[in-house]
């Protein structure tokens, strides 16, 4: 690689292991402007003027200044058969063996192309519940994610990236304490992230003080219990359901918190409020989300990422004069949109179902990364009020700029099929849009059903000489960092964050930017206000993480992700470290600990 890109040790490593393309063992990108030009090239193929947009992409891709998924570097211009699309929510899983094991093959086929899985265990009938057809009892949807997660084990994905999975089950599933506790056994479901399905009426019994009915769709043989009528995964209209228990409902809130503080999981889904906010509300229903949680998707649709690196827009930096240049971040973003919808079109699909959502919806979800070393850049503390007017005001340039490329784009290839103008207008986050953006949408349509995401961006912030990773805070100054190599095993890099590296080129080695702080310096309530000032201008979904300090107070915890939906979040990941799912960033001579499950290796990126 070149002097002026990648220097370090780890982005060189991350290129080589992960998006340089080689045939045959022999490497065919020689530097890293080869990649970029090879995902440009490919990118521009459906353009009238391709020599002209190669040119363009390639422009955003230079420097690091907008980086693509991992799938799109990985793939994009090679002969490989493989999916550009990070990740993908599966179809429903039918509850029977055919069903199952029909579900497994499919998320086998998407994972061995590269993408991550995302399932909805909620259609899979209780544990103990009588299998009449075979004279047998059901053993769970728990006891099944590990027959996925042992599959999940076995594939080595495109370079060195393992399959990421989601799971998810609905607060009032029967085996509802079951998936709560089920990863708490480090041996159990290590390949899964898995979050619970949090619904309005949920939160409002946890207010009331109510008691909640867990539930399941009824069997016809089955005779007696109570029934009531429920909106059910799979059916069109709400079903009699039977209720197998009753629990306090901030005795299930208390279990869950418990589970977070002590184990780091299960996350929580909002899940009504994401599809009430769901620029599709009008023609699906989602269930799921990609393994990070960023892009909540219906059966078989697929996440199509990219993140623009704003220390790449930070001009003066570290001086009184420092400012962000909103209008490059714009320029970018127009540009971005352009790439990732030609994404839709260049891409191979494990499954025609899945080629068929996403041509359908052409969803893509920009976003950013860099924020913390940029702010650091501009000599503003995370997690200030003038952070989060920072913050907000990215974004708002992000997402505006989005929505009006994909007018102009609309303007010139045609809206995406699902577009229903009176319908999509009616949605609630296209409420809020401006009114130009609005009207733009009313006479010309628009290119993609949903535009903004905030994936975690890890692996691709890493290639990009380790500026910060998504929305998330610095986590050191200098750490090691550890990776997964071509031959499976891991390996310890020495890291240092972006913005103190360049800081150090002008001053005291051992000195740190004014701004500099830490994630683990902030308080638990500085990362959800950042979350939450970004939420109103995304689209999709956010992926971050609270970081919870060891010694913080269960008492002061067990409200965090009551704050979370209070402040309209779409869902919340807290962490805490303990002796299960450890940490995969340490501080230079501290013992190795477990990984966490959401190791580089497997991000969506």
């Amino acid at each position: 690689m070149k002097e002026s890109y990648s220097t370090p040790p780890i982005a060189q490593h991350i290129w080589d292991t992960k998006y340089r393309h080689y045939e045959h063992g022999v490497a065919l990108d020689t530097c890293v402007e080869d990649t970029w030009q090879r995902v440009a090239k490919a990118l521009a193929v459906p353009e009238k003027n391709p020599d002209d947009w190669q040119a363009r992409f390639y422009s955003i891709l230079r420097d690091f200044k907008f980086l693509p998924g991992g799938r799109i570097q990985a793939g994009a211009g090679t002969a490989h058969q493989v999916t550009l699309f990070n990740c993908f929510v599966m179809g429903m899983i039918a509850d029977s063996m055919d069903g199952i094991f029909d579900a497994l093959k499919e998320g086998a086929l998407t994972m061995q192309q590269g993408g991550g899985v995302g399932y909805d265990f909620s259609t899979l009938r209780p544990r103990g519940v009588p299998a009449a057809s075979v004279g047998s009892v059901a053993s769970g949807p728990v006891s099944f994610m590990r027959i996925w997660d042992s599959m999940c084990a076995t594939i080595l994905s495109t370079g060195a990236r393992r399959g990421a999975m989601m799971g998810t089950l609905r607060c009032d599933h029967p085996d509802i304490e079951e998936f709560i506790a089920a990863k708490q056994d480090r041996s159990q479901l290590r390949h899964f992230n898995v979050s619970v399905l949090v619904s309005d009426a949920f939160m409002a019994a946890i207010s009331r003080d109510e008691d909640w009915l867990l539930v399941f769709p009824a069997n016809e043989s089955e005779a007696g219990g109570e029934l009531l009528m429920r909106a059910w995964p799979g059916c069109d209209d709400p079903v009699p359901c039977k209720v197998y228990k009753r629990i306090r409902a901030r005795t299930l809130w208390q279990k869950i918190m418990q589970a977070n503080y002590d184990y780091a999981e299960p996350g929580m889904l909002f899940i009504d409020r994401i599809n009430r906010l769901n620029n599709l509300y009008y023609c699906e229903t989602i269930q799921a989300t990609n393994p990070c949680g960023e892009v909540p998707l219906p059966s078989y649709g697929a996440c199509n990422l990219g993140s623009i690196n704003l220390t790449q827009f930070v001009r003066d930096p570290f001086t009184v004069q420092a400012w962000l240049d909103f209008d490059a971040i714009g320029a970018t973003a127009a540009t971005a949109v352009r790439l990732l919808d030609n994404v839709i079109d260049v891409s191979h699909f494990p499954l025609t179902r899945q080629a068929e959502q996403a041509h359908r919806s052409r969803r893509i979800g920009l976003g950013l990364s860099g924020l913390a070393d940029a702010l650091i850049m501009l000599q503003i503390r995370y997690g200030s009020s003038e952070a989060v007017q920072i913050a907000q005001q990215v974004m708002q340039r992000i997402c505006h700029a989005a929505y009006q490329a994909s007018i102009e784009l609309a303007r010139e290839k045609g809206a995406f099929p699902l577009f229903h103008k009176e319908k999509y207008l009616a949605g609630a986050f296209v409420r809020t849009l401006p009114e130009s953006i609005r009207s733009g949408i009313a006479q010309y349509g628009i290119r993609n059903s949903h535009l903004t995401a905030i994936a975690p961006a890890g692996t691709i912030s890493l290639l990009a000489n380790n500026v910060s990773s998504g929305l998330e805070p610095v986590f050191g100054s200098d750490y090691t960092r550890r990776v997964l190599n071509r031959d499976g095993c891991y390996a310890d890099y020495a890291v240092t964050d972006y913005a103190v590296a360049l800081w150090r080129k002008d001053h005291v080695s051992d000195d740190f930017p004014p701004a500099f702080v830490t994630a683990h310096e902030l308080a638990p309530a500085e990362h959800l206000r950042m979350q939450a000032a970004i939420q109103p201008y995304v689209d999709q979904a956010i992926s971050k993480t609270i970081n919870v300090p060891v010694d913080y107070d269960f008492a002061a915890f067990f409200d965090l992700y009551r704050q979370a939906y209070d402040l309209g979040l779409k869902g919340c990941t807290t962490f805490r470290p303990n002796a299960v799912t450890g940490e995969i960033l340490h501080k230079p001579d501290v013992e190795h600990v477990v990984p966490h499950c959401c190791g580089l290796e497997r991000e969506p990126d």
